[in-house]
């Protein structure tokens, strides 16, 4: 994104440029009496700016009429494509940082937050492609708040994708969608060993933000909560950094904060067939009134506390006998490479990879998107630290849940580590185009 440095003739030239661009376009001189100030310089994103004498209406507008001119926040970076038959940010090469945040809807009116989930996607195309939101963050009616906040100028795009869930929640009756509510889309059972805190656990709706930069991530998190103020209220989030798993074929593992590689035979955003097989709801699956999932996905998310401290005394060989794995190159047990066919049998009966294993859960099979995390210490002096765990899946009830039946029971990892915080959504397909909008066809 160009910066507006005083004293710059270029960055003169160019903004003089700009307002001639748009004189011309609307046939007004500048400074005619008759120039209007656009709604988003009048009401800002939510709604709640100078009325300035004019009529206020919905934050929509400036969407609607965001700056044509405003920049990519920089010439080069890579962009990820926001359209597509499937969201971006599930079968997408996995980002180096997350920034996950669950909501509550507040408001009551359907059309409400019909128009939301509409500006939310208008935003959600512009930042995905590196542009600032509506009119940008500059430049606009001084008396009237930004459209953008402003902290991701002069930054890349940084693949950042944005993926929505719908959480069972939002299906009780407020807005006419319990009879839309898909089979799959359950209520997670309480596993052996849970701990879950309610306070970090659930929500009406999902975002997840993945980048290579964690201020794209969250500058995108931070834009679509301030477009939702007031209809929609942050119940929990998550920034998560390490990511701790890889969808590119080939590529090694990466590392968790236990110093292993886990889900080394991930599914890869080129094995269509897996991912059909495996993570995307099929016309068949989604029929009747779910349709509206075909080309979508179901997500759990798990907050896996990490007892680093006890970890980091065991010694390295009891290591190597809970995962099943070697700590050096990742490779199963009696294997020489972290991607070497797993022989199961030559691991402890609860060894972790003998039990996660689709071969131990009758086919089980989930792509997984997890972070690390650290969020400073518990009070006790130690670390606060884990792994933000992301699983999609086709269906929970053949996915998820059977695998981590078999972990929470019997898993020796369990030992050193417990959930306490957890969440389901249904994903719902991609944006076609952008006549499209996120949960177009759930409140058709």
């Amino acid at each position: 994104m160009s910066e507006k440095a005083e004293g710059s003739g270029k960055a003169e030239r160019a903004e003089k440029a700009g307002r001639a661009g748009k004189t011309e376009k609307s046939g007004k001189a500048e400074g005619s009496e008759n120039d209007a100030p656009s709604r988003r310089a009048v009401i800002g994103w939510g709604g709640a700016g100078l009325a300035l004498g004019a009529a206020a209406a919905g934050g929509a507008v400036a969407l609607a009429t965001g700056r044509e001119d405003a920049a990519p926040v920089a010439d080069g970076g890579a962009a990820v494509p926001f359209h597509g038959t499937h969201q971006a940010g599930i079968a997408t090469a996995v980002q180096d940082r997350l920034h996950f945040a669950a909501f509550d809807v507040k408001t009551k009116d359907r059309a409400e937050l019909v128009q939301m989930l509409k500006d939310w996607t208008r935003a959600a195309e512009r930042m995905t492609a590196g542009h600032e939101v509506g009119e940008g963050a500059w430049g606009g009616l001084p008396e009237a708040p930004p459209d953008d906040t402003g902290e991701a100028l002069g930054l890349k795009p940084s693949r950042l994708t944005l993926t929505i869930g719908f959480g069972p929640s939002l299906f009780d009756g407020r807005f006419g969608l319990g009879g839309k509510r898909p089979e799959a889309l359950v209520d997670l059972p309480k596993f052996p060993g849970d701990n879950l805190d309610a306070a970090r656990s659930g929500g009406d709706l999902c975002i997840q933000a993945c980048a290579d930069d964690p201020q794209v991530a969250v500058h995108a998190i931070r834009n679509l909560a301030r477009i939702g103020f007031g209809k929609v209220a942050v119940r929990w989030s998550q920034l998560g950094f390490g990511k701790t798993s890889s969808t590119t074929p080939g590529a090694q593992t990466p590392r968790n904060l236990f110093g292993f590689k886990d889900g080394t035979r991930n599914i890869a955003g080129t094995e269509t067939d897996r991912l059909d097989a495996f993570v995307w709801v099929s016309g068949k699956d989604a029929s009747g009134p779910a349709a509206w999932m075909a080309g979508g996905s179901y997500l759990v998310a798990r907050r896996i506390r990490m007892d680093i401290e006890t970890w980091d005394r065991t010694p390295l060989a009891e290591q190597e006998d809970i995962f099943g794995r070697d700590k050096k190159e990742g490779a199963p047990v009696g294997k020489a490479k972290e991607h070497d066919a797993p022989f199961l049998k030559a691991m402890k009966p609860n060894a972790h990879v003998r039990l996660a294993h689709p071969d131990s859960n009758g086919g089980a099979t989930i792509l997984r998107r997890g972070y690390s995390f650290t969020d400073g210490t518990d009070g006790l002096g130690r670390l606060e630290a884990g792994l933000f765990f992301l699983a999609y899946q086709r269906d929970v009830r053949t996915g998820f849940i059977p695998v981590q039946t078999s972990l929470a029971r019997n898993d020796a990892l369990n030992e050193y580590t417990q959930h306490v915080g957890s969440a389901i959504f249904a994903i719902p397909p991609g944006v076609r185009d952008t006549d499209d909008w996120w949960g177009r066809e759930l409140f058709a």
